[in-house]
């Protein structure tokens, strides 16, 4: 009995307009620097009608990308709320996969931009086998104080009284065919604008590090810590960081050389510490199991792993011979792509946009 499980950050899938580049440029489109806009009236006139047809692109390849993916479970990141997701399901993901995701979750997490995590599920399997939901639940309320998690590096940004999961942490108890399955979606803390001489992902590191760590604490929670191992669960989402990337060197014109290297500290050492998880995605070659390509410019290029399906040991040992999968057919082509790499892209994909999403969705068969 198999389970096809996928994680996609499907970038900003919202149900309403950002007008708050009006007064403040740094949120304006570039599109609309190009106009002589007089009135706070015409800019909204104008970027509701850049929204909607630049929206009307991206979902079309974003449901394409889904489709590829063909997962009974999928995790998102970055949804609006359940009428965004609704609408995306019924008008563009239906469309193309031809087979609806009835089972939806979402819970409204902590994000400053109301983006939160959400469960879509088949309701059985490729196999036939039934895909139930015995219970969901969420931890944005944990703070810091809760599991004594606080230190002086969090606080130079928080207080004790802080949640933990800048969106959330949404736990559902299935059951696949009879079997137990626990699924934990996360989106974690975003690499912000460097701080006090670190750079953005030094300077977060803390927050992501507190989020990994009240992960395994409530996975430890449930299962008793040090009986994890022989447990079904999977940690999907969007980690915001990686324990190795891949830099980009050359040009166009005289070509490209990738270096694979190792970094020294990563959130989610907490995860692979002890043998607590399996990253699968080490099952494929190094340079390729990136699932976003990262551009400040020439000088800063490289592509890495953001986007995760981790497996308890017993999970990763019964599929020891599964590879995970990355769908980048909606990567825009921008995007540098290692020899060999290269994939046909959707239909009207641009140089930067649109696309499906800035990462790729992962997909893995799972025997459960």
């Amino acid at each position: 009995m198999s389970l096809r499980l996928a994680t996609f950050n499907i970038e900003n899938l919202m149900s309403r307009f950002d007008f708050s580049g009006f007064r403040n440029q740094l949120k304006q489109d570039r599109v609309l620097r190009l106009f002589d806009v007089r009135s706070e009236a015409e800019y909204q006139r104008l970027e509701e009608a850049r929204t909607i047809a630049h929206t009307d692109d991206t979902r079309q390849m974003s449901a394409l990308a889904i489709a590829d993916c063909d997962a009974d479970i999928l995790c998102l990141q970055e949804s609006d709320n359940m009428a965004a997701l609704q609408a995306f399901e019924y008008g563009y993901l239906f469309r193309m996969a031809g087979n609806g995701y009835r089972q939806k979750y979402l819970i409204e997490g902590n994000d400053s931009r109301g983006i939160d995590v959400a469960v879509l599920m088949r309701e059985e399997t490729r196999d036939g086998q039934p895909i139930e939901c015995l219970d969901v639940k969420s931890h944005a309320g944990l703070t810091y104080a809760d599991l004594d998690f606080f230190n002086d590096e969090l606080a130079q940004t928080n207080r004790p009284g802080d949640r933990i999961f800048k969106r959330d942490c949404l736990e559902l108890d299935l059951r696949i065919g009879g079997r137990p399955l626990s699924l934990y979606v996360v989106h974690f803390k975003s690499m912000g604008p460097a701080r006090e001489g670190l750079d953005g992902r030094q300077a977060t590191m803390p927050l992501r590090i507190a989020e990994a760590k009240a992960v395994r604490y409530i996975i430890e929670s449930r299962f008793g810590r040090g009986r994890t191992a022989d447990k079904a669960f999977a940690i999907c989402g969007d980690m915001n960081d990686y324990q190795e990337k891949v830099e980009i060197r050359g040009d166009r014109r005289n070509g490209y050389e990738f270096v694979p290297s190792e970094e020294e500290t990563s959130a989610l050492d907490v995860f692979t510490m002890d043998g607590f998880a399996e990253n699968p995605m080490l099952r494929r070659p190094v340079l390729d199991r990136w699932t976003l390509f990262h551009s400040r410019g020439p000088a800063e290029r490289h592509l890495c792993q953001l986007d995760y399906i981790w497996l308890s040991p017993a999970l990763a040992s019964r599929n020891a011979t599964r590879v995970p999968e990355i769908i980048r057919a909606g990567q825009p082509f921008r995007t540098i792509f290692p020899d060999g790499q290269q994939v046909e892209r959707y239909p009207r994909i641009g140089w930067d946009r649109p696309k499906a999403s800035d990462h790729c969705p992962v997909v893995m068969t799972l025997d459960i």
